[in-house]
């Protein structure tokens, strides 16, 4: 299986140590976030394990833990883009801390397996396209041979920040900003040595170099792990998503960063109050089961072919 740590929270900056016990034990508890009485468990056995995806704005805390996944295929994506206190106030200095940071991982795992998001793009008084335009390129300049693939998305109004995205007058960019956007962008990248893909965009912006991309990257997992793995794509996700299908181990409205288009999180007081349950040694992420969830063990299995055809070349010789 490939395991996503997390689309719902960010487990490297916050939670770490949790997840790192979770491996050394062997198993996880994952609540159904839309039946929360539903409780899956997943074994997590490196048998089981293709690959594990972790998504982290900011993975210093988790940098220690390097080492202990050194049995297990893995990559980052990470979000690195250059809003201020305004806008992520959980985050600490772009320039000074976390593009360092990126370069400093990158050195340690190896450029391919770092990718950069910068998303979400949104507009406001204080972001406009120009702006957007100036520090994607400043960004690509600073993290030429630190990453082979910069990952570009525009702000989604969901519903649940909808009212604070017009109380702080945000929004999506309009397709001509869009497009103003690709342009500049796309080329910034290729001249600093990235590919751009977009994720789960609907605009055909291959003109500019840019072609659609899927951060749960079947294509990466293969030459990671040196073979094929047979994987659906993630009914789960939007029709616009091209990510493969993955276990995700995180828990809503536990990530404390404060962002503030963060799908993941109701509000501030109920990160608080569900942050406030965690614990690094219990098996599931910000809580504990009761009697009356009901508990059922997941089938989780390498996806992996081991076996290839005598005419295929195996991708591990490529």
């Amino acid at each position: 299986m490939i395991l996503s740590v997390s689309r719902r929270t960010d487990v490297p900056a916050f939670y770490g140590e949790w997840f790192i016990n979770r491996l050394r034990d062997g198993s996880v508890l994952v609540r159904n976030p839309v039946n929360p009485k539903q409780v899956s468990k997943i074994l997590l056995s490196r048998e089981n394990i293709d690959c594990i995806v972790f998504w982290t704005k900011n993975p210093e805390n988790f940098m220690k833990y390097l080492g202990e996944l050194k049995e297990y295929p893995f990559y980052f994506q990470f979000t690195l883009n250059g809003y201020g206190k305004d806008i992520e106030p959980g985050m600490p200095d772009k320039k000074k801390e976390l593009i360092p940071l990126f370069q400093e991982l990158s050195r340690k795992i190896g450029k391919e397996r770092v990718i950069w998001r910068y998303d979400p793009v949104l507009i406001s008084k204080d972001y406009s396209i120009e702006w957007h335009i100036h520090t994607f390129e400043s960004m690509a300049e600073a993290l030429e041979g630190y990453t082979k693939q910069a990952v570009i998305s525009f702000l989604d109004i969901y519903r649940k920040i909808k009212r604070q995205m017009a109380q702080a007058g945000i929004r999506r960019p309009a397709e001509e900003e869009v497009f103003q956007f690709a342009q500049r962008a796309g080329t910034s990248a290729r001249n600093h040595g990235m590919t751009t893909v977009t994720c789960a965009e609907g605009y055909d912006l291959s003109c500019f170099g840019i072609r659609k991309g899927c951060c749960i990257d079947r294509e990466l997992v293969e030459k990671l792990i040196g073979m094929k793995i047979s994987v659906d794509k993630d009914k789960n996700q939007r029709p616009e998503c091209g990510c493969a299908e993955s276990f995700d181990i995180g828990s809503y409205d536990t990530c404390p960063a404060d962002c503030l288009y963060c799908y993941a999180s109701h509000s501030r007081e109920t990160v608080n109050q569900t942050a406030a349950q965690y614990r690094p040694d219990t098996p599931m992420l910000c809580g504990e089961p009761d009697q009356f969830d009901k508990i059922t063990e997941r089938k989780a299995e390498s996806c992996a072919i081991a076996q290839l055809s005598f005419f295929e070349e195996s991708l591990a010789d490529k």
